[in-house]
């Protein structure tokens, strides 16, 4: 599903990110990427989706051999996988139907199927009465079931998620996980970086380690191990 072989990344300022990554993520695991801030996390899961390319070695992810990908074949890596972020990142100026829609229309679905797609995701993500509304209406839970929606309606094989409770309150944050435990449970591979150390102690899934570029620590049902 995902592989990295080797993986180093220095930004063109010379700041060193990743040394030397080496990887593998099975289908329908869920994943933590743990570690301080600083430690190449983020760096780790902009590679996943090609925001990033890499120095050195190899990454694979369903099929795409992340390094070598053209640029115009970036969509289609992008088509098989939904990014949940921090901060939403959802239009503005557009409903929340839209917003959601808008997967759909930039690689030009047949409308009566991003119809069905949109109110069938919603639903999911229990805000079908929400479909009106613009995203500046909805509370941050509800923003951020909404980026999940979104990055759910192309049904992709895996979620690529950046601290997706960082900007919520522990209640709420806790109903997202329940969501991403729910689409886990589908079989969608989900890889989260993330600083909750509740979540990751309770929710005990894989986790993956990152200090200094390195990968320290990789274990199965782990826990946080730190005291940030």
């Amino acid at each position: 599903m995902i592989e990295m072989q080797d993986v180093w990344k220095q930004y063109p300022n010379g700041t060193p990110a990743l040394n030397g990554i080496t990887i593998k993520i099975d289908k329908g695991e869920f994943v933590y990427v743990v570690g301080p801030s600083g430690a190449g996390k983020s760096t780790f899961i902009k590679l996943i989706y090609r925001e990033e390319k890499p120095n050195k070695g190899h990454i694979f992810v369903n099929g795409f051999n992340i390094e070598r990908l053209k640029e115009r074949k970036v969509p289609y890596l992008r088509r098989s996988m939904g990014v949940v972020f921090q901060d939403f990142k959802l239009l503005p100026r557009l409903t929340v139907g839209e917003n959601v829609a808008y997967a759909l229309e930039v690689i030009g679905t047949n409308q009566r199927v991003i119809r069905k797609r949109v109110k069938d995701v919603l639903e999911w993500v229990g805000l079908e009465d929400k479909t009106q509304l613009l995203p500046s209406h909805l509370s941050g839970g509800e923003q951020q079931r909404i980026a999940i929606a979104r990055a759910l309606v192309n049904n992709p094989t895996v979620i690529i998620a950046d601290e997706p409770t960082g900007n919520l309150d522990p209640e709420t944050s806790w109903g997202i996980m329940r969501l991403f435990q729910r689409i886990n449970d589908r079989g969608t591979t989900i890889v989260m970086a993330t600083h909750n150390k509740e979540i990751v102690n309770t929710l005990r899934r894989r986790v993956v380690a990152i200090e200094a570029g390195q990968i320290v620590r990789d274990e199965v049902k782990g826990t946080y191990g730190y005291d940030d």
